[in-house]
């Protein structure tokens, strides 16, 4: 027999002026459903979340659940007030004698439920809601962003825990690995229209953009009809005559209809200028420490960043990877050892927690009002790379309206709130990229785009982050932080790393990413003749192979357009020059590893 529905909506609007952000969504979970809610942000998908939670009522429509049915929600901002600890906040609402489901969770979730309400942070709050939903066990769970804030040791133990879990859950993520491992449905919100797929997230991508391009030909069709009846309606034929009236009425529909279609959302307007080249040694650091009193965050380590370079740094919360960030970019100065910067560097620094952000300040004043980028004293425009911009125009290349330029800081969402940190960071020069935490809060499209724009980036990156996919596809070294103080250095992203630790058996095969450019076949075992340095690099100079080859290719592509001189003269000079210096760098790479690889078989 059929089971009944754990939730139906049906014909649901909601409006919070201008344009409706819900409008006529038909949904229904079934028990069992895994469903991933995906849209830009600023879509809706949090508030439609609530809808469905009884938290946000709708301007028109039904919210359905059958008797009997449990619907639990992870709250974004949980309200702890009136506990005195987070096992508390927890634990409330559990039978006598459940109380152990919470030790349990925060186990793997990585906090500890005696930690007082007054002193938790915001990440130990989000576990401790996080907590509290598993604890329960409802029918239905519906997660909003439930791994910001989580390591990615957590962040497993979460995928594993709602794999063998028998509930039902709606989940929004912008951790792609997450979405592909855990969810067989999708639901797209996309201006107010809620779309369902019966597939998980694995194949998104492909369907909403075959959706758009579909969208894009109905409309260029719509236009050239609406074109050709507005000629007839002046080239000379009488619209007073009655037999005429109606096409004309029918014009006057399709105008209407035209108009009546909402815009999508573009892609932020993002762009990164490294200015001039720094030295080609960017950081050398040896034989570096630090200890806080009696807790060892780093033994002695080295480590050496080349120009171009893309380090990540992972492990758990709190081993220590933004101190060794710090030590690293010489704000912080380690107890032993030393760290030597290279030449001509500008660094640019993304902070997770938004330290350069006031709240009280509007995003018109963050942009023209910023003394540690330079920038004091009341203006319209703010310098964008060494021109000057109208503030407002800037800031809607970061799909920012008119309207939240006054704004406060603190109305934003947590996506806004990044990409106006993106775009204070990329208004200025700077060749080397220190990104703590970047992809919190971002939509996919706008990881997409920064994905892309730190492959083309000329200048050198040092990451932090917790998301396995934008880890596979950004980084070309990876130091991992494997807890006592050590650090060690592996050649290539999160799969790499894994890799080489013999575990990516354990990843199931759906949380894995899309197939990435196979390692050139020079890598082999490194001698233990060479020094620390030499392995490291010997290790990492394969992928530098293969990232600058990438580079060669689509620079040679672009420059394989007869007409590019003619039609933009100073692209087809900065095209040249930059395959100049790839093919030089290229040369010099596999040099390199040539003399490298010499120097390991004779040891």
């Amino acid at each position: 027999m059929a089971r009944a529905p754990l939730l139906q909506l049906t014909d649901i609007a909601l409006t919070f002026g201008g344009d409706p952000l819900l409008d006529g969504v038909d949904a229904v979970i079934q028990p069992g459903d895994r469903v991933a809610l995906v849209g830009r942000n600023g879509s809706g998908k949090s508030t439609l979340m609530k809808v469905m939670a009884g938290l946000v009522e709708p301007d028109r429509g039904a919210v359905v659940t059958p008797p009997g049915a449990t619907v639990g929600y992870m709250e974004q901002d949980p309200d702890l007030s009136g506990f005195a600890t987070l096992r508390d906040f927890a634990a409330a609402g559990l039978p006598a004698g459940e109380e152990y489901r919470i030790d349990k969770a925060a186990e793997g979730l990585k906090f500890d439920p005696a930690t007082p309400v007054s002193a938790a942070s915001g990440g130990e709050r989000r576990r401790a809601a996080l907590a509290r939903l598993i604890a329960a066990e409802p029918a239905l769970m519906l997660l909003d962003e439930p791994t910001n804030h989580l390591d990615i040791t957590a962040i497993g133990w979460l995928e594993e825990h709602l794999r063998s879990s028998r509930a039902a859950f709606v989940l929004i993520s912008h951790d792609r690995a997450f979405l592909r491992a855990l969810t067989r449905a999708t639901l797209w919100i996309d201006r107010g229209v809620v779309r369902r797929r019966e597939h998980g997230f694995d194949g998104f991508e492909d369907w909403r953009d075959k959706v758009w391009a579909e969208e894009d030909e109905t409309r260029h069709k719509l236009d050239r009809k609406i074109r050709a009846e507005a000629r007839w309606a002046v080239e000379g034929i009488s619209a007073r005559r009655t037999r005429n009236q109606g096409r004309l009425r029918a014009l006057k529909a399709l105008r209407a209809e035209r108009a009546a279609q909402i815009r999508r959302q573009g892609t932020a307007d993002m762009a990164l200028d490294p200015g001039q080249a720094s030295g080609k040694r960017v950081i050398e650091a040896l034989g570096i420490s630090k200890a806080f009193g009696e807790k060892i965050l780093l033994k002695p380590f080295s480590l050496r960043v080349l120009r171009g370079d893309r380090v990540a740094f992972v492990g758990p919360n709190g081993v220590g990877k933004t101190t060794l960030l710090k030590m690293l970019t010489g704000a912080l100065e380690p107890d032993t050892g030393s760290v030597t910067l290279g030449t001509n560097l500008d660094i640019a620094v993304f902070d997770q927690n938004r330290a350069a952000l006031d709240p009280d300040l509007s995003l018109w004043e963050t942009l023209t009002h910023a003394p540690d980028m330079g920038v004091t004293g009341r203006s319209d425009h703010v310098m964008v790379r060494g021109a000057p911009r109208h503030v407002v125009g800037y800031l809607k290349d970061f799909l920012f309206s008119e309207a939240q330029a006054r704004a406060p800081v603190r109305s934003l969402s947590g996506g806004e709130t990044a990409r106006l940190l993106l775009a204070r960071i990329m208004a200025r020069q700077s060749n080397l990229l220190v990104l703590d935490e970047p992809t919190n809060d971002l939509d996919i499209e706008t990881l997409d785009l920064l994905q892309d724009l730190l492959g083309d980036y000329a200048g050198t990156v040092l990451l932090v982050s917790h998301d396995r996919d934008f880890l596979d596809r950004v980084a070309t070294t990876t130091v991992a932080m494997e807890g006592d103080g050590r650090a060690v250095v592996y050649a290539g992203g999160w799969s790499d790393y894994r890799a080489q630790r013999g575990e990516d058996e354990a990843a199931p095969e759906t949380s894995r990413p899309g197939p990435k450019p196979a390692a050139a076949p020079r890598k082999k075992a490194v001698s233990k003749g060479l020094s620390f340095t030499q392995k490291h690099r010997l290790e990492a100079l394969p992928q530098l192979i293969v990232r600058l080859e990438a580079e060669i290719a689509k620079l040679s592509e672009l420059l394989s357009d007869p007409a590019l001189y003619a039609r933009d003269p100073d692209r087809f000079a900065k095209a040249s020059a930059a395959l100049a210096e790839r093919q030089a760098a290229l040369e010099a790479a596999e040099t390199e590893w040539l003399e490298l690889e010499d120097l390991a078989q004779k040891n």
